[in-house]
């Protein structure tokens, strides 16, 4: 079924559509000024209409018996466009909100990054209470999610205390080579049996990107590496030795507070890669089961046993690594609570340092959406029991809450959720997060991001295809270095 949102003129597309999609995740929705016939069957339309000074909201139901819904009218001031914006969301949040007779845990925010919110309030001096009272008024956040957005945004602080904005950087390195493509994933990632033999061009092509990098921010502090992918441990143990030597010759490491290889998958790591990684000071890996049940883990493509996972996670506690991160994703297709409580039964017996909970987000590229009807037969079910069983579990292990992000299509509507250790949390996953400091990301796919200001970001992206990559490498250098280097009023993001 589709839900069509008909404008007088286009504003607010993102924001409508967002919204819209958070009360019907598994509906088409499309939201334009454009008079288009719509050639699906209709849940309901409706049409809102820009005017001088105020919004007009009207709706009705699809087919000839179809009835006309509450409709809504309200003043807006259009030269504020932020509390424009806030005043459209929380008159369309309340007509969907009595349609439907749910409510949504986080309102009418379907930004990816909440905190960001009580982060800029803490560091204002604002008090909880403020804070509290700010997110219920604006947004109709809850009680317990405005709870756990402030939690997560002190914590996040405290350690970015640590952080040199003005001077420090991050750096990303994209692996895009995978064992296979996961049934939910719409990354860019390629199978390795595929790309086995140009993965050493690819590295040669990443090692250019590398240098250019690494004399263009020497002057800068690195404060985190981030290895990620793909799986970057698909790579051969002798390839993860030459990337991670060309990192340590090419770039001074002594600011670096945290260096993540994203070991990931279970069938692709070994005791060689990860002595590899031992031996060069990797500080922080993750082994990701996402599910501790194997019939799911087939359902969803993943090539490797629950016992794998046990394997490879004893593996690295022996050769001395005390800081693993663990993903698992509430929602996957056939899963109970009953499962979900199993795999974290089994977590906990294991004992990892950080745990990232996520909710299963069905994004357009993924397998599992575009073949959706293959998988009708299957529950696809996250809700905030599911979460707050992930936390009771967390806690269990002493581990708190210290990064949360949101993504499109999220099951239930919900969140993803770091927990971990005291001192062992992911630094770069906050900066990625709360975008206080340049992140130079390299290889196919990546994306640089710059920070001007508070509420000015800009983009540079690598083109995704690892062919194209390849040959390509000189042009994605000169477009970074137009990015990087540049004065800060000259900067404009550039997409591939």
């Amino acid at each position: 079924m589709m839900i069509t949102v008909k404008l007088n003129k286009p504003e607010f597309e993102y924001d409508i559509h967002s919204l819209i999609k958070a009360f019907y995740p598994g509906e088409t929705v499309r939201v334009t000024a454009e008079e288009k016939a719509c050639g699906e069957p209709l849940l309901w339309e409706m049409r809102i209409t820009y005017l001088p000074e105020r919004i007009r909201i009207i709706w009705r139901e699809s087919g000839d018996g179809g009835a006309v819904l509450p409709e809504c009218s309200f003043a807006v001031d259009f030269s504020d466009r932020a509390d424009t914006k806030n005043r459209l969301k929380q008159n369309l949040y309340q007509l969907l909100a009595g349609y439907t007779g749910r409510e949504l845990p986080w309102g009418t925010l379907t930004g990816i990054r909440p905190t960001k919110i009580p982060m800029k309030f803490l560091e204002q001096g604002k008090s909880r209470d403020e804070i509290r009272r700010y997110m219920k008024e604006t947004y109709g956040t809850s009680d317990e999610k405005t709870q756990l957005s402030i939690d997560i945004a002190e914590r996040e602080l405290e350690l970015l205390r640590k952080i040199d904005y003005q001077n420090g950087y991050s750096l990303y390195i994209g692996i895009p080579f995978c064992p296979t493509t996961c049934l939910y994933c719409s990354f860019t990632s390629y199978p390795l049996h595929a790309w086995a033999k140009r993965v050493d061009a690819y590295l040669d092509a990443l090692e250019r990107e590398l240098d250019f990098a690494a004399v263009k921010y020497a002057r800068k502090h690195l404060n985190a590496v981030y290895i990620g992918g793909g799986t970057p441990t698909t790579l051969e143990p002798y390839q993860l030795d030459r990337l991670i030597r060309k990192i340590k010759c090419s770039f001074d490491l002594s600011d670096c507070l945290e260096f993540t290889v994203e070991a990931g998958r279970p069938d692709s790591i070994t005791r060689e890669k990860l002595a590899v990684l031992r031996r060069h000071g990797v500080s922080r890996i993750s082994v990701n089961p996402q599910t501790m049940r194997e019939e799911t883990l087939r359902v969803i493509g993943r090539h490797h046993t629950v016992q794998q996972t046990i394997d490879s996670f004893h593996m690295a506690r022996e050769l001395g690594f005390d800081n693993i991160n663990m993903d698992l994703i509430m929602g996957l297709p056939g899963e109970t609570l009953s499962d979900v409580r199993e795999t974290l039964e089994r977590l906990c017996a294991l004992g990892p340092d950080n745990i990232t909970v996520h909710s299963l987000a069905l994004k357009r590229a993924a397998r599992l959406n575009m073949f959706r009807e293959d998988y009708r037969d299957y529950q696809m079910v996250n809700t905030q029991e599911h979460m707050d069983l992930a936390a009771d579990y967390a806690g269990k292990l002493g581990l708190l809450p210290y990064y949360l992000y949101r993504q499109k299509s999220m099951a239930g509507n919900l969140e993803n959720v770091g927990y971990a250790r005291p001192g062992k949390a992911g630094v770069y996953n906050i900066l990625i997060m709360e975008e206080k400091q340049d992140i130079v990301a390299l290889g196919a796919g990546s994306i640089s991001k710059r920070v001007i200001s508070d509420r000015q970001i800009r983009r540079c992206e690598n083109v995704k295809d690892v062919a194209q990559y390849i040959a390509r490498i000189g042009e994605m250098i000169e477009r970074k270095k137009r990015f990087l280097c540049s004065p800060c009023n000259e900067v404009s993001g550039e997409r591939l």
